[in-house]
């Protein structure tokens, strides 16, 4: 009975130490880190491009579709075999060939496709190209200087993107110095 009591009082001082140490301490540790001064607004500023925000007006770049409406999380299950997608889809790419004056020949496919998650704010730089035009004659940027923004906001290592709200953003800020 002596050795069981000495066990267990070594097993409730290891659990103490423990809570103490991972339930306590770590998660401060980890909080403190993140408040060190210019880590968490950048933490915050890079999480803030994860999500596609859509912004009213011709003076913005538009992300792909989302499958729901408003959009939200969620993709759709419908594939090019279902018919109601292929008129989905149909509609979008004369509506996106209308707004940006081009052939629908000339709409890129992520133009007319939703991501998966419905939230994704990248699109190709075929399909930013394809805005630059609208853009700039609606925010009274020259075309070259939205053209330096789209590529000021474009990376990628295995598929190049362009991150619409960081690029949306940067518009504002440009549109703010011009005095626009």
């Amino acid at each position: 009975m002596d050795n069981f009591l000495k066990q267990s009082w070594a097993v409730l001082r290891i659990l103490l130490a423990l809570t103490v140490l991972l339930g306590v301490l770590y998660p401060l540790s980890v909080w403190g880190v993140s408040r060190l001064p210019g880590l968490h607004t950048r933490a915050e500023a890079q999480n803030t491009d994860l999500v596609a925000v859509v912004r009213e007006g011709d003076r913005y770049f538009v992300p792909r579709p989302s499958a729901t409406t408003p959009p939200a999380s969620g993709g759709s299950n419908k594939s090019e075999i279902d018919e109601d997608y292929t008129v989905v889809v149909a509609e979008r790419r004369t509506r996106v060939a209308r707004r940006e004056g081009v052939p629908e020949s000339q709409v890129p496919q992520d133009a007319v496709t939703a991501s998966a998650s419905g939230l994704d704010p990248h699109i190709s730089p075929e399909y930013a190209a394809l805005q630059v035009p609208r853009v700039a004659r609606a925010s009274g940027l020259p075309v070259e200087e939205v053209r330096e923004l789209v590529a000021d906001h474009t990376r990628g290592t295995f598929t190049t993107t362009v991150n619409v709200t960081a690029l949306n953003r940067a518009l504002d800020s440009a549109t703010a110095e011009e005095g626009r």
